[in-house]
């Protein structure tokens, strides 16, 4: 009995630790190969510069900026991804949206109206890479004078770069703030502070 039950161990382990995940490693990177590799994003030069999956931080003016971040103790900590667990009677984020609504006022005097909702709110991870076109189109009055180019040169890198709905009725509309950042240094030249 204890030689057949090692024997059904051995051959579980075997099974579940080495041939299935080496088959499951050896199909993504067959399959989904840039996925499966982080989606690391590269500059011209072939220098890894962040991941689609993560946000970073852009603070010139002259770039979109991402969600604000509680992941880690400066924010954007990919290995210390988490909400702050504030909830909503928390004095805490009363004081973090203000203080975060009005840098961003002031940042962007030109923009029309109060700052979206996810400008001032970090995601569940904190990491979310990306942003709804209109919290995209309502930087675009900063980006467009730090650049010295009018707000509809922006505008039309903002939709050219929407990513549509998962098979098309997953989710909603959005920009990776990175990739954006990218576009607009493409078509526009390259900026300070990416």
């Amino acid at each position: 009995m204890l030689i057949t039950a090692l024997r059904v161990t051995l051959f579980t382990l075997v099974l579940t630790g080495l041939i299935y995940p080496m088959a499951i490693t050896g199909l993504s990177q067959l399959l989904f190969h840039h996925a499966a590799n982080g989606s690391l994003v590269h500059d011209r030069a072939g220098q890894v510069i962040g991941s689609e999956l993560i946000a970073q931080p852009f603070a010139a003016p002259s770039y979109f900026q991402p969600r604000p971040s509680s992941a880690g103790q400066n924010g954007y900590d990919a290995t210390a991804s988490s909400g702050s667990n504030y909830g909503v009677t928390s004095q805490k984020l009363h004081d973090r949206v203000a203080q975060e609504r009005a840098r961003l006022e002031r940042e962007n005097p030109d923009a029309p109206g109060a700052p979206p909702a996810e400008l001032v709110t970090a995601s569940g991870s904190g990491l979310d890479p990306h942003l709804s076109p209109e919290a995209a189109r309502w930087q675009a009055p900063r980006i467009a004078r730090a650049r010295g180019v009018t707000a509809d040169v922006v505008q039309a890198v903002i939709d050219a770069n929407v990513e549509g709905r998962d098979l098309g009725f997953l989710g909603e509309p959005r920009v990776n703030v990175l990739l954006l950042n990218l576009a607009l240094d493409r078509q526009l030249g390259a900026a300070r502070g990416l």
